[in-house]
């Protein structure tokens, strides 16, 4: 029976890396949209998106199942609950993703963003696609070192955030309300893209250790 139970919370954790793969995949082509305002790579986001949202079920199935089936206690609990937890997570990463898309979709033939604007959010996705990334080796190794890591690797992303906002709020910026809008709102999706990997790196954590971190 405990094999059983070790072999079905294996499983659960390879689709929450799976999924956490996805997104990855899906902020990387997002800001490859973004910066090229090509609508195909675009087109590609939805796609993996509902590849996330594909798996979000039978995770969420598969947990509850853990949960009445097995009743587990003390780790093997926080292991279960914690998996519940992430489904979310992770499908919110892919959702932010597909906001990204959907701005670039919006504005095409257009670029969504110019100029050092446009240089700030590159930089902001692919620090986002790279923190996925991290949060995927983080779920598939549950090393709370590495987990520690996201929420440093975080903070230069929300630097880059900060930047890109006295960018848009200095006098001396040329753009349009309209373009001031745009880069706003996505910078903020690559801002809660990130927070939600640290989030990750947290529930891990507190899996591992049984320590909830402050927020």
């Amino acid at each position: 029976m405990r094999m059983k139970f070790q072999e079905q919370l294996d499983e659960l954790t390879d689709q929450l890396a799976s999924m956490c793969h996805l997104a990855e995949q899906a902020i990387e082509a997002a800001t490859d949209a973004l910066t090229q305002a090509d609508l195909p790579t675009a087109e590609k986001v939805f796609d993996l998106n509902e590849q996330i949202e594909a798996l979000r079920g039978p995770c969420e199935e598969q947990a509850i199942a853990l949960l009445a089936l097995q009743a587990p206690v003390a780790r093997d609990l926080r292991q279960v609950i914690t998996g519940v937890h992430l489904v979310s997570d992770l499908s919110r990463m892919g959702g932010l993703a597909q906001h990204v898309a959907e701005s670039v979709r919006r504005r095409h033939p257009n670029h969504v963003a110019s100029g050092q604007a446009e240089q700030l959010l590159e930089r902001m996705g692919r620090l986002a696609a790279e923190l996925a990334g991290l949060a995927e080796q983080v779920l598939r190794t549950r090393d709370p070192e590495l987990a520690a890591e996201l929420d440093h690797r975080d903070d230069e992303l929300d630097s880059l955030h900060r930047q890109l906002f006295d960018l848009i709020q200095d006098p001396a910026w040329t753009g349009s309300i309209t373009a001031a809008v745009d880069e706003t709102l996505l910078g903020r999706f690559y801002e809660r893209f990130g927070d939600h990997t640290v989030v990750v790196g947290r529930r891990v954590i507190f899996l591992v250790t049984g320590k909830q971190l402050a927020q």
